[in-house]
């Protein structure tokens, strides 16, 4: 067998029967592989060794009944040392534990134990006891196994109380989420109800102001129809009154050039002429039409007054 460990074939010639002892091999680490091919090793002497720690798959070695570690330099056991459930009989003296893991409360078998001379916990210590005899070993065992249950339960109850604060606190983020988002759901309400106000306000004034506006407009198109004075005729048209003057003018300007070609035929050499002749002549027929017409009023006059 090597410092390192043995192979299979010496660990087999070491087999007597169910006990394996490799006790003063000199070994630095636990030849785990080889241990868990020999199931029927259910006793394991590794006393009087360098064995620091013991490796995770240590635990592995589930058919370990009686156990010997004294007189190593083991600090620390594996967390899981539990898992040797089927453990009955360890022996520990003259190490350098100070504690033990709380998994060891998981050994429920173990009936012997020997935590003598390790720089143990004052309260661990004081718990386990000396281990003078097979009496005292015993009740270390229960004791330890009691003490340990103890701490189990205590970290369970720990644990328990940890994760019923972060449950809590959980619950407690859920509804203060949950209370915040009501709070932005109410405010993102209230901000659309305020809109919505604001909105029907300008609808009300802008229609305000329309009908304003159409009653405005209304009120000076009734001003604009009505009369300015009922009590006076309305103005004749200026354009009959244009008409009028027009036609006078026409009429004056027609008898001034009548009255202008009279005296031109009457006075001037032009009465010999063919257009005044003819127009001499017609004065004159005008002229006896207008006293026999004044003759006939004033013989009408003679006899209207008889």
């Amino acid at each position: 067998m090597s410092r390192g460990g043995g192979k299979g074939p010496s660990l087999k010639d070491k087999l007597d029967g169910n006990e394996l002892d490799l006790s003063l091999c000199d070994l630095n680490e636990v030849p785990v592989r080889e241990l868990a091919a020999l199931p029927k090793a259910t006793i394991l002497d590794l006393s009087c060794n360098n064995l620091i720690s013991l490796p995770s798959d240590f635990c592995s070695l589930m058919h370990l009944v009686k156990l010997d570690l004294s007189k190593n330099r083991l600090q620390q056991l594996p967390l899981d040392f539990g898992r040797l459930v089927n453990l009955q009989h360890l022996d520990l003296l003259n190490n350098r534990l100070v504690t033990l893991p709380v998994s060891f409360a998981q050994l429920k078998n173990l009936k012997w134990l020997d935590l003598k001379d390790n720089p143990l916990d004052p309260v661990l210590a004081k718990v386990a006891g000396d281990c003078l005899d097979e009496k005292q070993c015993k009740q270390a065992a229960v004791k330890v196994l009691q003490h340990m249950k103890a701490i189990q339960s205590e970290q369970d109850r720990q644990r328990q109380r940890k994760l019923q604060a972060e449950r809590e606190m959980e619950k407690k983020r859920e509804a203060e989420q949950r209370a915040k988002e009501a709070q932005e759901r109410e405010l993102r309400k209230r901000e659309k109800a305020e809109e919505k106000e604001r909105r029907r306000r300008e609808y009300d004034a802008q229609k305000a102001a329309k009908q304003e506006m159409e009653k405005k407009t209304k009120k000076e198109n009734v001003q604009t129809r009505k009369p300015a004075s009922s009590s006076r005729p309305p103005p004749p048209p200026r354009h009959n009154h244009s008409w009028s003057r027009s036609v006078l003018r026409v009429l004056l300007f027609a008898l001034l050039c009548v009255l202008c070609t009279l005296a031109a035929c009457k006075l001037t050499e032009l009465r010999r002429q063919p257009l005044c002749i003819s127009v001499n002549t017609l004065y004159e027929d005008m002229l006896a039409a207008l006293q026999n017409h004044k003759t006939l009023q004033n013989l009408l006059q003679q006899n209207s007054q008889q």
